[in-house]
């Protein structure tokens, strides 16, 4: 295509690639102020717990079966419950995820203790952000109900705690729902009898072999240290229950860090050594210093093959980042245009220079491509295109469909510590036109790009794993073949046309997606790359960058080179 001026989307001046829509720094450590996750000195031998390990000490309250969890709303003949039970449980929830427990409070007949309680329980176990989501709800008699609901738990530079409870609502004289307050309202093995305490420790020096049974060492690996706790000195912890009075551990109810062999103590991984050794190369030589992270995935079993961070002792940027994925997103975006069969490739979607919704959106240097096909948008990354196909989609439509075919929204046992992508719903039009295209509240990192791209090429969902034999917790439904074609199409088009010419000239079955997003108005952006090559997927972010391709492509290429 010609005369439309120097390179479109994310090349190297990447006219399209950012947007003007500035959201804050996604890229910085989440728990930077937070001691124990920074880097620490290397300790072969373990350590006990923390000092002051921390306690939950809540008193009063009544009791709930420990067994409590999501009911099927027939199993003891309980019909479904009055929809203002489930709207005040809801309510309730919403408020505890928020952090407003005094409103989430004043929904209970015990205001003042429900209060105490669920800031105990939240501050206390270094709970940040929770994330409870309503299930199933039936009726308990004429003046009862019951809402099941799971909890997701960020337990601050740990990992998540997931598990499921039930929440008892009454009906109060006024026909106004309730919840009933008692202490298994919170978890159901909080009693009167037992509480729960956090206990933070630091791991011992791991023996960890790769995919082969070879040895691997932060000397020879030095990313993986961070990814893997190689070296010891890595936070690990549990969630323990523990008797109220005499102290004693009665259990363990979540367990955080490096899982390792039962049997002989070895940290198995789905580590290859060549890629590995390959990623760590190509960061040292073109990162040049910046923030940055990568990981490699068989795109066939979603075992990661190389995982690296720049600088390589740092913050597991590859696992645990929190970027806006920038133009990289429209692999998603379009993947459920085409499902919902909004557009095709030749479909003519405009790309003007601006377009306004809200606020004023715009392709870098105020590039257009009058009368553009779909295609055209896509491979050239015009955000004004994306943005003019926002009605295409319902407000919730971009979130469950992440979810539904992606694996996006729930929690990935990947075997260490990751952050699994966040797509909320967005909160206006104009936030909902910016995460069209990889911007607006939107989060992910190189594990979950790197997720997107191999469910993009293949249809199918397969969780990330770096722990050998560990089990995934999250599963997708198939991507019609159709869509899969068309994006595949797509991604090989953006290669030899587009602006991943970058990867132009690799051997084999070539396919990505530029993207650079922005962090704020006037600072330098993020360029990302996603891309795959004969079974594997690779996803790479650089921070500080002009562009995608310039930036992230050089390291990407290297990694795809070493592909066999």
């Amino acid at each position: 295509m010609t005369g439309h001026g120097v390179g479109y989307g994310d090349g190297p001046r990447d006219p399209y690639g950012a947007d003007g829509y500035g959201v804050g720094v996604y890229g910085a450590d989440p728990y930077d102020d937070v001691p124990e996750h920074r880097p620490r000195a290397r300790r072969r031998r373990r350590r006990g717990p923390v000092l002051a390990a921390v306690a939950v000490v809540l008193a009063g309250g009544g009791y709930w079966a420990a067994t409590a969890g999501p009911l099927d709303s027939g199993a003891d003949g309980g019909g479904p419950a009055d929809p203002e039970a489930r709207r005040t449980a809801e309510r309730f929830l919403g408020g505890w995820s928020a952090g407003e427990m005094k409103a989430a409070a004043r929904l209970t007949d015990s205001p003042a203790e429900a209060e105490r309680i669920l800031s105990s329980f939240t501050e206390g176990l270094e709970i940040a952000k929770p994330k409870l989501t309503a299930g199933r709800a039936r009726a308990d008699g004429d003046n009862g109900a019951e809402v099941a609901y799971t909890a997701k738990m960020p337990v601050r530079g740990l990992g998540t705690w997931t598990y499921e409870a039930t929440l008892p609502l009454v009906r109060e004289d006024g026909g106004q729902w309730r919840v009933r307050w008692e202490l298994g309202a919170v978890h159901p093995k909080l009693t009167e009898t037992e509480k729960f305490r956090l206990v933070r420790e630091e791991s011992e020096e791991l023996d960890a072999v790769d995919r082969d049974g070879g040895a691997v060492s932060a000397a020879d690996h030095p990313s993986l240290a961070g990814v893997l706790g190689l070296g010891g000195g890595q936070p690990q912890g549990a969630v323990q229950v523990v008797d109220r009075h005499s102290g004693d551990v009665r259990s363990t109810e979540a367990r955080f860090g490096p899982r390792r062999d039962p049997g002989d103590g070895t940290l198995r991984t789905t580590v290859d050594p060549e890629l590995q050794g390959a990623a760590e190369a190509a960061m040292e030589r073109h990162a040049g210093g910046r923030n940055a992270g990568l990981v490699a995935l068989d795109m066939d079993s979603g075992e990661v093959l190389a995982a690296a961070n720049s600088p390589a002792a740092g913050f597991n940027r590859a696992f645990q980042g929190t970027y806006a994925p920038g133009s990289t997103w429209k692999v998603l975006t379009t993947a459920a245009l085409l499902n919902k069969g909004a557009v095709a490739p030749e479909t003519t979607v405009d790309c003007p220079k601006y377009l306004t919704v809200g606020k004023q959106f715009h392709n870098v240097e105020t590039s257009e491509i009058p009368g553009a096909t779909f295609r055209e948008d896509f491979i050239h990354s015009c955000n004004t295109a994306f943005v003019a196909l926002r009605g295409s989609l319902g407000d919730e439509e971009m979130t469950d469909f992440a979810e539904r075919y992606f694996g996006i929204g729930e929690e990935w046992s990947t075997g260490v510590p990751s952050f699994d992508g966040e797509v909320p719903v967005p909160g206006d039009e104009t936030e909902k036109a910016a995460s069209l295209f990889g911007q607006g509240r939107l989060r992910a990192n190189p594990l979950v790009m790197a997720s997107v791209t191999a469910t993009a090429a293949t249809g199918t969902f397969r969780q990330p794993v770096i722990v050998a034999g560990q089990e995934p917790s999250a599963s997708a439904e198939e991507l019609p073949e159709g869509v899969v074609e068309q994006l595949r199409a797509l991604m090989r088009d953006t290669v030899t046309e587009g602006s991943a010419q970058v990867l132009a000239g690799l051997p084999g079955d070539v396919g990505a997606k530029t993207g650079t997003a922005e962090v704020t108005a006037t600072g330098p952006n993020n360029g990302w790359l996603v891309a795959y090559r004969d079974g594997v997927a690779v996803a790479c972010v650089v921070e500080d960058a002009e562009s995608g391709s310039g930036d992230a492509g050089p390291v990407v290429r290297d990694v795809l080179e070493a592909v066999g």
